[in-house]
């Protein structure tokens, strides 16, 4: 069990990394907005090649700002763990879950053992 220092420590890192995930997923909106922008207009002479790597750098785009929010959900989803004090426990077994892979990934849910199992699925 954490104390009420390390909990508030430990929930500011977390508040930190959001704020930090939140102010890149507005840079990375607004760039993909302008990119789009450039695109529209800039279709005059398109050959099927110019289309198709239009089209990659799009679907790029789109799975990295998937990837922004999903991490977003995932630092969100600790800090309501940690709200309701069960952050640190697995959700699918209850057991606590390492400290060391809390510290390489603090928004982990799941044990290693149950991450295991899910990704055996």
């Amino acid at each position: 069990m954490r104390t009420e220092s390390e909990q508030a420590e430990l929930r500011a890192a977390l508040k930190e990394r959001l704020d930090e995930l939140v102010a890149e997923q507005r840079r990375y909106s607004d760039s993909i907005a302008v990119a789009q922008r450039e695109r529209l207009s800039d279709t005059a002479g398109d050959d099927q090649i110019d289309s198709g790597s239009k089209t990659v750098e799009h679907e790029h785009e789109v799975a990295v700002a998937g990837a922004i929010s999903e991490r977003i959900r995932q630092v969100s989803h600790a800090l309501e763990r940690i709200d309701e004090g069960g952050y640190g426990f697995c959700e699918k077994c209850g057991k606590p879950i390492p400290a060391a892979r809390l510290a390489a990934f603090p928004s982990a849910t799941l044990c290693v053992s149950c991450k295991q199992l899910e990704e055996r699925r």
